[in-house]
């Protein structure tokens, strides 16, 4: 194969989710259509130099502040904790939670070396003293890294009185109980809900 389509190819199945045969595929296909080829370029060239993070809550921005933050209509006295800027969209597609977000730049992970002074932490705590924070909710991946992250904004979060509550783990719509592990199944027996 010609060098510059082999580069090609290894840099698009380095992106997650992508493996060798689909990198093919999309290099074949822009090597066939330049003006998508361009039109890519352009878009991945212009990425950093047009996206930043909002100075308020660490989501991903075109200006100083995000469409969130800068946005009329939300609820200004509920904070959603998110480990990374994606996780903001999946939550805001469900069109049930119309409060701001706070984005922590990761988990606690003390066998990758990833301690509190890694994540924006400082910051949160600074917006519930100063903003009137009322509820924050955490939405933490359910796994080791997002419990122990979860433990540790709780224990820094009760003093300041404000109310501290996680988003419900459980079974995933469609699938049978059987094929859900111990874990998973137990934190949904307890995150039961009335009817």
């Amino acid at each position: 194969m010609i060098k510059p389509l082999e580069e090609l190819i290894s840099a698009l199945s380095r992106l997650p989710g992508i493996g060798r045969r689909s990198a093919e595929r999309i290099a074949f296909f822009l090597l066939t259509k330049p003006e998508e080829a361009a039109r890519l370029g352009k878009a991945i060239e212009g990425l950093h130099s047009r996206i930043r993070r909002c100075r308020r809550c660490g989501n991903f921005a075109e200006g100083e502040l995000c469409p969130i933050c800068a946005g009329p209509g939300r609820d200004q006295a509920t904070l959603c904790v998110v480990a990374r800027p994606w996780e903001i969209e999946h939550i805001e597609r469900t069109g049930e939670f119309r409060g701001l977000y706070h984005v922590l730049g990761g988990l606690l992970s003390p066998a990758d070396g990833v301690g509190p002074e890694d994540l924006a932490i400082g910051s949160l705590l600074r917006r519930v003293r100063e903003e009137g924070i009322q509820e924050v909710i955490l939405a933490l991946e359910p796994k080791v890294e997002g419990d122990l992250t979860a433990m540790h904004l709780l224990r820094l979060l009760k003093p300041l009185g404000v109310r501290v509550s996680q988003i419900a783990h459980g079974v995933p719509v469609g699938r049978d109980l059987e094929s859900a592990d111990e874990i998973t199944l137990g934190r949904a027996i307890k995150g039961r809900i009335p009817l």
